[in-house]
């Protein structure tokens, strides 16, 4: 059984980035699609770094998805290096202009990302392999997959995604030439595809 779903904006990857990417778009009235290899339970539940910088704290809290990790998470303003027999403090506001760092897990992000995007309608297809990419100089790029029948989830695509607190201002330039282009489509099959004989 093959699928098909138009879109604005494809992004391949549920990871921190492409959420975030999808929720920043959806402010912004720009639809997108997010294509995930794996499981929505192997997503959250993977444990990665816990460290957030204040850019990436400031955006969630100002997109509204933060409430959680304000609550929950920890704000640290330092660290204490030990060498020569003395410990020294180094006081991260008063090196960064009042800046510190929050300590909030990144499957927690993801958690909270996946939320607001399910919550707000938006398409996230899980499990979804060989996840490809064509046509992507024409006005029509096309995303590729196949998805087991047995995994659950909301439909979704397909396009790159960014570290969303150092380029998300060149990631909007180009979803908003992309949205005034006719749209893209994604499809993918139920079952993996018969290789060629």
């Amino acid at each position: 059984m093959r699928t098909q779903v138009g879109t604005q904006v494809a992004i391949v990857g549920a990871g921190p980035a492409g959420l975030l990417l999808s929720h920043l778009l959806h402010l912004d009235g720009i639809d997108s699609v997010v294509i995930e290899s794996r499981s929505r339970r192997e997503i959250e539940a993977t444990i990665r770094a816990g460290v957030l910088e204040q850019g990436t704290v400031d955006l969630l809290a100002q997109s509204g998805v933060g409430e959680r990790m304000k609550r929950e998470g920890f704000v640290h303003e330092g660290i204490y290096l030990r060498f020569a027999g003395q410990s020294h403090r180094i006081d991260f506001p008063s090196l960064t202009g009042g800046r510190s760092i929050m300590v909030y897990a990144q499957h927690e992000v993801i958690k909270d990302l996946v939320a607001a995007r399910l919550a707000a309608g938006g398409r996230i297809l899980f499990e979804v392999r060989d996840a490809a990419v064509y046509d992507l100089d024409t006005p029509s790029p096309t995303a590729t997959g196949w998805k087991s029948s047995r995994a659950t989830s909301s439909p979704a695509a397909t396009a790159s995604t960014a570290s969303p607190a150092r380029r998300f201002p060149r990631a909007c330039a180009a979803s908003s030439r992309a949205s005034t282009r006719s749209a893209g489509s994604a499809s993918w099959s139920r079952r993996r595809p018969r290789p060629a004989s």
